[in-house]
């Protein structure tokens, strides 16, 4: 049973896999970082300097000392970091299509079959027809 789960992780598929999902958190790393370091403050600079996380509907507000016993936390819909999530989704995706179509750039084209000559039928027909003569 060893053997074979040693067969079973030592193939190719196994390991392909583990690189490709450790590849995968490290590139969302680098593209959250893009998108919440660089587009985000571009996009809010372009919104009139609001930050969409701030944004928010209060329904009850906070009252008392936070830390204290009477204390009660503001209960609101922060419906502006939603936004920024719509945001960071679509500049995700768009960064992510970029990156699979310079991806597909690098790849070599697929050569194009040889063209087809005259089938065999053909050429029969042919050799038959010019042996008549």
């Amino acid at each position: 049973m060893l053997k074979e789960f040693k067969n079973f992780i030592m193939t190719g598929n196994v390991i392909d896999f583990a690189v490709a999902v450790i590849m995968a958190g490290a590139i969302g790393l680098v593209i959250n970082g893009f998108v919440a370091d660089v587009i985000m403050p571009i996009v809010g600079h372009f919104a009139g300097g609001v930050d969409f996380a701030n944004l928010k509907v209060v329904l009850t507000e906070a009252s008392g000392v936070e830390g204290e016993a009477d204390y009660v936390a503001e209960n609101a819909i922060r419906w502006g970091k939603w936004v920024n999530t719509i945001v960071n989704l679509i500049i995700v995706g768009f960064v992510m299509f970029m990156i699979v179509k310079a991806y597909n750039k690098t790849k070599a084209p697929a050569e194009e079959p040889a063209p087809a000559g005259p089938s065999e039928i053909d050429l029969l027909t042919e050799i038959r027809d010019a042996l008549k003569k």
